[in-house]
């Protein structure tokens, strides 16, 4: 048998990567692990957690506002843009060091490079070379950019993070995740938002009326919405950027911003040279253990292109370093994975919606409520909030869950759980609910709307 260097070699320190190792670690494998960039990948560096932390930042304005018909008398003198990323960057920081630190004490080698195939089993890291005995990709994702005139004068959600100043005006090519939620971080922040998306609606893939819903209650704090319009070209006019779409809008902004979706990050990586079946987007082709068409390299996280959720990743990263250090045959379950858009309000989703339902049931049952929440009644602010429940009619199963309104992500968590476990709408129903709350109308809903 020939030796090699590792047992286990990992190109990526993001979530997915570093759980992999340090998993396949504590079986006994020898593992080490590149990175060309910084430890934590996208989620830790320049996605969910810097994101989130500038939505909170976004909250507090409203929150502010809000506090004086609680009987609160506080100045609003201004806002530090550059305060909110240094203490941004301090805690990401603080974040790469820790995930370092996982590596090291976790015994998996870092090496800070990027990786590049030679072989099959064979690393060019940097001025090393390395071998091992199984690889696997776990390099992540990249904002797309189309080839349009101007889009070198436009930032992504990399660039987003570290601006000079807040923009007065801001235009955010896009309609998913990241614009959606940019689009509430700078709209809370002051700055005057439009979302241009090529879509009939924001958020494809979400239950319509959760999309629509949505779409009315940004509206309503003043982001503008254009959809069925796609960016043609962006010019430069006197510092000002100038928007051109094909449906002749032109939009004079500061910034321009896109969002319209990532690619795998396989490029530059040798997976030609070896033979490693990638789609036409050049995600890694695997199978359900992870395994490519090469029997020793394995791909998960958004490398992959299937479900590009920082959750996913890691839970891929178990069920690989399980299987194939672990001597166990742990399958990724892939069904009811709930996700959070931190829009300003939140939206979370887990399970079936309504449209997906009626595909696969004969008769489903719908119940929903839109309502202010109690917070509000005292600020006559007018933003909504909305549940859903979607439900098998012959087995009272419920299918889906779904929510636009504060603490979405939270209350949809807890719901999960009861989705993965088959809960039915009677059991449902037969929950007391915690008074008041917003989460209590999940067991409240009575009525069916279809």
């Amino acid at each position: 048998m020939k030796n090699f260097d590792y047992d286990l070699f990992v190109l990526g320190a993001g979530s997915g990567g570093v759980r992999a190792s340090r998993v396949a670690s504590s079986y006994g494998a020898k593992v080490g692990i590149c990175e060309e960039d910084r430890v934590g990948g996208t989620c830790v560096i320049r996605g969910c957690i810097p994101k989130k932390l500038l939505v909170y930042a976004a909250e507090y304005f409203e929150e502010l506002e809000d506090s004086k018909a609680y009987g609160w008398n506080i100045d609003i003198n201004s806002f530090s843009w550059s305060n909110l990323i240094n203490n941004k960057d301090i805690e990401i920081d603080r974040l790469n060091e820790i995930y370092k630190k996982i590596l090291s004490s976790n015994n998996v080698k870092l090496f800070e490079n990027k990786g590049v195939f030679v072989d099959n089993h064979t690393l060019k890291v940097g001025d090393k070379t390395i071998t091992a005995d199984k690889i696997l990709i776990s390099t992540g994702g990249l904002p797309f950019l189309p080839n349009i005139s101007g889009i070198n004068n436009v930032i992504t959600s990399n660039e987003a993070f570290h601006i000079e100043k807040i923009p007065k005006k801001i235009i955010i090519n896009g309609g998913g995740y990241i614009a959606v939620e940019f689009a509430s971080i700078f709209n809370g922040l002051g700055s005057e938002v439009t979302i241009i998306y090529r879509g009939d609606q924001i958020l494809k893939g979400f239950d319509f009326q959760l999309r629509n819903f949505l779409a009315e209650e940004i509206k309503k704090k003043g982001i503008k919405l254009f959809t069925s319009q796609e960016i043609v070209s962006i010019e430069e006019s006197d510092s000002k950027k100038i928007v051109k779409t094909n449906n002749d809008l032109k939009i004079e902004t500061d910034v321009v911003m896109f969002a319209t979706g990532r690619i795998p990050n396989t490029r530059n990586l040798g997976l030609e040279n070896i033979g490693v079946r990638m789609n036409g987007k050049g995600a890694v082709i695997v199978d359900s253990n992870h395994k490519t068409n090469i029997s020793n390299i394995y791909a998960i996280g958004d490398v992959t292109d299937r479900f590009n959720l920082t959750p996913v990743a890691l839970n891929e990263g178990i069920c690989f370093a399980d299987t194939v250090f672990g001597n166990k045959n742990n399958l990724m379950d892939y069904s009811m994975v709930p996700t959070a858009v931190f829009s300003l309000p939140n939206v979370a989703t887990v399970g079936l919606t309504e449209e997906e339902a009626k595909k696969k049931y004969t008769d489903v049952d719908i119940y929903q409520s839109s309502f202010r929440s109690l917070k509000h009644t005292l600020t006559n602010r007018n933003e909504l909030t909305f549940m859903k429940i979607v439900v098998d009619s012959q087995s009272q199963k419920v299918l889906g869950f779904h929510m636009v309104g504060s603490e979405a992500g939270e209350i949809i968590q807890g719901l999960a759980v009861s989705l993965k476990i088959g809960v039915t709408k009677d059991q449902l129903d037969s929950v007391l609910g915690i008074h008041p709350s917003a989460a209590e109308e999940f067991v409240t809903m009575r009525t069916k709307v279809s």
